[in-house]
């Protein structure tokens, strides 16, 4: 007998039976990937963090850097920084006279003109003295009479006291002949100051220079009659000037004697003359709230000239020599000063310690944080932030190389 096995169907089996083998599969499959989970991370633990890939370091290469131009960089330098105050005025001579006759003559000659040099007892100019000569004479004769008078009166005093001592004239005669040589001696001296003070009106005819200085006007030519008093010629002296500025009485607080200024003229371009504060006018000026304020000016060479109008500035201020950065180049940065300072081509956030400011020049003066000769941004750039990449212009990078070689 012929036993024949028939094939079985798929849905013959059981739904448990077919589950059982993919159930098995995928435990096996999910052991297999926690064991190799945990193999690498045996193996790679304690490994070095791989290398960039050329990809990534073709991605870093491509970082922008900025074209800095030569107004965007400043080199720090190191000097003084001053504070000003504006100031104008007209120049005037420290010492200046009109010259006047002291007596009544006429002008024989003048010996100067406008223009003209002079020093203190030249003659500049001469009046007719016949004149005066004649007063002289006078007094002379004057005091000759007073003087012979006095010799008489001294001769009958001694008589006087012969007789009174022999009780031959009384007291009386005697007193009086003692009183006439008191006024015989007064009347010696009366003529002697007439006889001084003609010869002084004799000098006098002579004029002379009372200061060093120039002839700044001619008031009298030869041949003009002259009375006392009557000007004659302006001398300056143009070797000491004063510059008197007016300044607003709120600014006033701010000036002292003693402190520098400087100032231009016109007609002399960009030449810078200097002074000093000498002296401040304690009121204010008629119809302004301004006070004067005289600066004195040493002029040995002569070039200034009364009159002119001089335009300047006071220094109120002044610090050592010491690093100074554009006011633009300063930025915020968590309530503490900074300024991008370029290192290497990359910009860096360099934070600084700031002292005295002077907004007409826009340089504020560096305390601590900087030196002179690093290299900032002198303005605020779209783009640029410390990590930046930046390419310093050609005259910036010679200009900052020249003090390192100077250095080595």
């Amino acid at each position: 007998m012929k036993i024949e096995s028939l094939p079985v169907s798929p849905d013959a089996i059981p739904t448990a039976t077919r589950r059982r083998p993919a159930r098995m599969v995928a435990l096996a499959l999910l052991a297999l990937a926690l064991a190799g989970a945990g193999g690498y991370a045996y193996l790679h633990h304690d490994a070095p963090p791989a290398a960039p890939t050329a990809a990534a370091q073709k991605d870093a290469a491509k970082a922008p850097v900025f074209e800095l131009a030569p107004r965007d960089v400043a080199l720090v330098a190191a000097r003084p920084l001053a504070v000003t105050l504006p100031l104008s005025g007209s120049l005037t001579p420290l010492a200046q006279a009109t010259v006047k006759s002291k007596v009544s003559g006429v002008v024989l000659a003048t010996t100067v003109q406008e223009g003209m040099q002079v020093n203190t007892g030249d003659v500049i100019a001469r009046l007719d003295d016949a004149e005066a000569r004649a007063r002289v004479a006078q007094q002379e004769a004057q005091l000759a009479d007073a003087d012979a008078r006095l010799a008489l009166a001294k001769k009958n005093q001694a008589n006087s006291a012969a007789l009174l001592k022999q009780n031959y004239i009384a007291q009386h005669a005697y007193d009086t002949s003692a009183n006439a040589v008191d006024l015989a001696q007064a009347a010696v001296d009366a003529a002697r100051a007439q006889l001084q003070l003609a010869r002084i009106a004799l000098a006098d005819t002579v004029i002379r220079a009372p200061l060093a200085g120039m002839v700044s006007k001619r008031h009298a030519q030869a041949g003009e009659k002259l009375s006392p008093d009557s000007p004659v010629f302006s001398i300056v002296d143009l070797k000491h000037l004063t510059l008197d500025a007016q300044v607003p009485a709120s600014d006033i607080p701010r000036v002292k004697v003693g402190q520098e200024v400087t100032f231009r003229v016109d007609g002399f371009g960009e030449r810078a003359f200097a002074g000093k504060v000498v002296r401040i006018n304690p009121a204010t000026e008629p119809g302004s709230r301004a006070m004067l304020v005289y600066i004195g000016v040493d002029n040995g060479d002569g070039l200034l000239r009364a009159g002119m109008f001089a335009k300047g500035s006071v220094v109120t201020q002044k610090t050592e020599a010491r690093p100074l950065l554009p006011l633009a180049a300063v930025r915020q940065d968590g309530g503490r000063d900074v300024v991008y300072r370029v290192d290497n081509g990359k910009v860096v956030a360099q934070p600084v310690t700031l002292g005295l400011r002077n907004a007409d020049e826009g340089l504020v003066e560096a305390l601590d944080g900087i030196d002179a000769g690093a290299a900032v941004l002198a303005l605020p750039l779209d783009g640029v932030k410390p990590g930046s990449l930046v390419r310093m212009p050609a005259a910036a990078t010679a200009a900052n190389e020249a003090p390192a070689q100077k250095k080595g």
